[in-house]
């Protein structure tokens, strides 16, 4: 066999070819596969419920999983939205935003873990320090 010979046969193997037999009835026999006769091309009926339950317990399972998501944390904005203080030097509006929103995402962790000593003094700590920013905005106004 030639160069020319190889190319050709490799050119055949591109293009479609239909089996000489059909295949579909030893593949059948092969797997062990009985189809159910449905009239008028139909699923059966158990393999409709099926899929119905299956679909069902898959919108339950996306409904608990989003109910366990947890709540957004505030953003900036909401947090300079909901903070009571608000220092009318722009020096200490920055240091102000920030306690807040350190307030707040302690309150959460303590939320979560409510016996933790730790979280409960640095939150002291924050509200010392907010204490303190308060007192510089009053003794500068």
């Amino acid at each position: 066999m030639n160069d020319f010979e190889w190319r050709r046969r490799l050119r055949d193997l591109g293009q479609p070819h239909a089996p000489g037999r059909d295949l579909w009835a030893g593949i059948e026999q092969a797997i062990g596969v009985d189809r159910p006769a449905a009239p008028g091309g139909r699923t059966p009926a158990r393999a409709t419920w099926f899929f119905a339950a299956g679909l069902a317990a898959v919108t339950v399972l996306a409904i608990g999983l989003a109910r366990l998501q947890p709540a957004p944390t505030p953003t900036t904005p909401d947090i300079a939205a909901s903070s009571r203080w608000k220092p009318e030097d722009p020096r200490l509006a920055g240091a102000a935003i920030e306690l807040g929103a350190a307030q707040i995402e302690l309150r959460q962790a303590i939320a979560q873990a409510p016996d933790s000593s730790a979280l409960q003094r640095l939150l002291e700590r924050t509200e010392q320090q907010q204490s303190r920013l308060r007192q510089l905005g009053h003794d500068a106004g």
